[in-house]
């Protein structure tokens, strides 16, 4: 397949690149959904797994390359990869983001900013990686890890209802090595790439803004992870604060639309990319502008 697909926002040259597949419940990535409803949408496995993409935003910036969420990482047990479905094995490196860096002219060493929309194992998995010996090290040696304050500080204090999710070798180094720059709020983090708090899923999620030339793509991250999720009480039963989501979520695809933003979906294992338009029965429906097959 093709992991690394280019499109422009503005004078911004970006990529999707395709870190590869896993497989989550399919009534927990839809909550309250019903399953009669939800099925239309993604079909579950014989365990009740839906495929979800492992997509990151690759950003071309005159100050230097931006990679947005590092995917799920190398370093996880066969049974973690089995429960969870995953299939990210790289050709070119440890992973299936790193073929897709390649595929797109870049390597891990040329990425200067890497932003952690949060820091579940599967967006921040990538931040480390496990050599042959066994040893942890940072997957981006040159890069400088953006993230939010008060999401390494929860990620950090584990419970537990958050334990499985937040695993410390993904963390833990960065911050060991003093390489986060730890931001608050909504901040750019260089000129036309903005973070936007976008609290629900976890209370310090964050989405990522580009903007350049009139023109901008939100990634969305797990606020919105798939575009079957774009329906507001179609949220996600890992959600902590599930009525925080709805509340960003209106707030956030309002102003999408007003401003004709192109929206990345990390997780739909068909449409990457979408505009929005207004159905009078379903809300907001996805306008696709990029389909991929992921996990098929």
């Amino acid at each position: 397949m093709i992991r690394a697909a280019r499109f422009a926002v503005g004078r911004l040259t970006c990529w999707t690149l395709e870190g590869g597949v896993q497989r989550l419940d399919g009534g927990a990535m839809f909550g309250v959904v019903p399953k009669p409803l939800w099925s239309r949408r993604a079909t579950p496995d014989e365990r009740n797994r839906i495929p979800l993409a492992l997509r990151c935003l690759l950003v071309e910036h005159p100050d230097g390359l931006v990679l947005v969420d590092t995917g799920l990482g190398n370093k996880e047990s066969e049974k973690f990869r089995d429960i969870y479905g995953v299939e990210n094995a790289g050709s070119t490196g440890p992973t299936a983001l790193e073929d897709a860096l390649h595929e797109a002219g870049h390597s891990a060493a040329e990425v200067k900013w890497a932003i952690n929309t949060h820091l579940h194992f599967d967006h921040a998995g990538g931040n480390t990686f496990r050599d042959d010996g066994g040893n942890t090290a940072l997957a981006f040696p040159n890069a400088t890890y953006v993230v939010q304050k008060g999401e390494l500080d929860f990620a950090s204090h584990r419970n537990e209802r958050t334990a499985a999710s937040y695993l410390p070798p993904n963390f833990a180094p960065v911050a060991a090595a003093t390489r986060f720059r730890l931001v608050i709020g909504e901040v750019p983090v260089l000129p036309g790439i903005h973070v936007i708090p976008t609290p629900g899923h976890v209370p310090f999620h964050q989405s990522v803004l580009v903007t350049s030339g009139g023109e901008a793509a939100c990634f969305l991250a797990a606020l919105v992870p798939t575009a079957a999720h774009l329906p507001a009480p179609w949220i996600m039963g890992y959600d902590l604060e599930p009525l925080v989501t709805l509340e960003t979520k209106k707030r956030l695809l309002t102003r999408a639309a007003r401003e004709h933003w192109q929206l990345i979906f990390e997780h739909d294992p068909v449409i990457a990319r979408a505009r929005l338009a207004e159905d009078a029965e379903h809300g907001y429906v996805p306008e696709p502008v990029d389909m991929v097959r992921v996990g098929a």
